[in-house]
């Protein structure tokens, strides 16, 4: 992961729309963003929009932890959806294991879900979160054919809990050097949920049954 802003960004293009905040008119109905900036709603020029800002944070401050934000927050929904696809995928022995498993992991995540589209509109953010913008922004890829076999499922599932539970603690530490505290306890958090799920998961990989 590179903090350095390409010019189509979240903070490439937060710094282009605020040198022309004050000059825009204010409470235009209908003002639809494009590009990068449908992340940013701090900065669209719509009705009863006065509130919106980016709280404590600057304009750069805003567009690291915006950056992290959407991208956990389409990785989580993908985490969930692939959860529910191996749910209903799964065959054999270990069908009465996992079925009702991945359900239980599923209660684990799916809080975080509102909680990190919600702490993006509380800094002045849009959540995207379009079937489009799910593949394009998250880490995780829910696989479109059918997958029975419970080794593949659980070992798919574990590399994919290895890099969120990573990403959770580069992310954790880049928010914070961004001036965000509140972001940083909420993915220090995300991340031991995140530690447990895969622990739990690999050590079923254990049982020679499943080999």
């Amino acid at each position: 992961m590179t903090k350095k802003a390409s010019k189509d960004s979240p903070k490439a293009g937060a710094k282009k729309t605020a040198s022309r905040k004050d000059s825009a008119p204010a409470g235009k109905p209908g003002v639809r963003a494009s590009g990068e900036a449908h992340a940013d709603a701090a900065h669209l020029r719509t009705t009863n929009n006065a509130l919106v800002d980016h709280a404590y944070l600057t304009e750069q401050e805003f567009g690291v932890v915006a950056e992290t934000l959407q991208r956990n927050l389409a990785t989580t929904i993908s985490l969930y959806l692939k959860f529910k696809k191996y749910h209903w995928d799964i065959r054999g022995r270990f069908f009465r294991d996992l079925h009702p498993a991945y359900d239980e992991f599923i209660d684990m995540i799916f809080p975080s879900i509102d909680e990190q589209a919600e702490r993006l509109v509380a800094l002045g953010g849009s959540p995207a979160a379009a079937p489009a913008d799910l593949e394009r922004y998250s880490v995780v890829r829910v696989p479109q054919e059918t997958v029975r076999d419970a080794r593949t499922q659980v070992a798919d599932l574990v590399q994919d809990l290895s890099r969120v539970g990573k990403g959770y603690r580069d992310d954790s530490q880049t928010v914070e050097e961004a001036n965000d505290m509140a972001t940083t306890d909420m993915y220090n958090q995300y991340a031991l949920t995140i530690d447990k799920i895969r622990w739990m998961l690999q050590a079923m990989m254990d049982d020679e049954q499943m080999n």
